[in-house]
């Protein structure tokens, strides 16, 4: 089973709810809060949605307060498993 990266988070992120200028998403995130790189709980909401559509892994939305930077996201998704089409 592949393994979902910092890199298909950032894709999904940038084809989701877009980059703000001020934040470098192309630097070492994986434990920076997503509030800190500029997304709330409705842009965390979008992310999994595409996640979800993209990779067949449902981020429940009571998951997604606990779920505060990429890496935990990330580590969710591959726990979950990762499905690639």
């Amino acid at each position: 089973m592949p393994e979902f990266t910092t890199d298909d988070l950032r894709s999904v992120i940038r084809a989701t709810v877009g980059v703000d200028d001020s934040v470098n998403l192309d630097g070492e995130i994986g434990d920076v809060p997503f509030r800190d790189l500029g997304y709330d709980s409705l842009a965390i909401l979008e992310i999994a949605n595409k996640i979800e559509k993209e990779y067949g892994v449902t981020v429940p939305d009571d998951m997604i307060v606990d779920l505060e930077t990429p890496r935990q996201l990330i580590q969710y998704v591959n726990k979950t498993g990762a499905v690639r089409s």
